[in-house]
């Protein structure tokens, strides 16, 4: 079975529901594995979240935009993965990552790139969203990709929204398509590497 691993820290709990809604997505196709990874507020995973992380086919990286980067508890866990990069661990794995911030721009094209380029330090293989913006006349804030992201997902809660407030509803459904296409990204990956190899 192909697994998935969402690796994400949250700070107020919206990134937390975009990562849900990401793990509700992978997990509704078929044959897939999907496992949440709480990043705490310490920074830290626990030895068996790092096992997962080590056999999973795909890791997807979430971290809420904070001054214009990612949180430093996700920094955290990125520095002690070194550890995995020495023994090239996460090699040729799929990767893809997630964000969310409180204003509609926020920045988040470079926490996003913070992610890009953690995977590709592991050498990992990226893929992004795969979705077509909504961006006619015609668009609704909870149409499917709002915000218009290809390269990661993006999401946006008001900095006085509860968690039952935000990400909007769109988000969250972009936010489990996005699930569903990098997990089944993952298992074509997987199983054209396994036939080949």
């Amino acid at each position: 079975m192909t697994s998935i691993a969402i690796v994400y820290h949250s700070g107020y709990g919206h990134t937390q529901k975009q990562a849900e809604a990401i793990h509700a997505g992978a997990a509704a196709v078929a044959d897939i594995s999907a496992n949440l990874l709480a990043i705490n507020s310490e920074g830290e995973l626990t030895a068996a979240d790092w096992n997962t992380l080590a056999t999973a086919n795909g890791v997807i990286f979430g971290s809420p935009t904070y001054m214009g980067s990612v949180s430093w508890q996700f920094k955290k866990f990125a520095d002690a993965s070194s550890k995995d990069w020495i023994k090239q661990t996460w090699k040729d794995k799929i990767g893809a990552g997630f964000t969310n911030s409180a204003s509609m721009n926020g920045d988040k094209e470079l926490a996003l790139h913070y992610l890009f380029t953690l995977a590709m330090q592991h050498g990992m293989v990226w893929a992004g969203t795969g979705m077509l913006p909504s961006n006619n006349k015609a668009a609704q804030r909870n149409d499917i990709n709002f915000l218009g992201s290809s390269s990661g997902l993006m999401a946006q809660s008001p900095s006085d929204a509860s968690t039952t407030e935000g990400p909007l509803p769109g988000d969250l459904d972009t936010a489990r398509l996005f699930g569903k296409r990098i997990a089944e990204v993952t298992k074509r990956w997987s199983t054209n590497a396994t036939s080949h190899s």
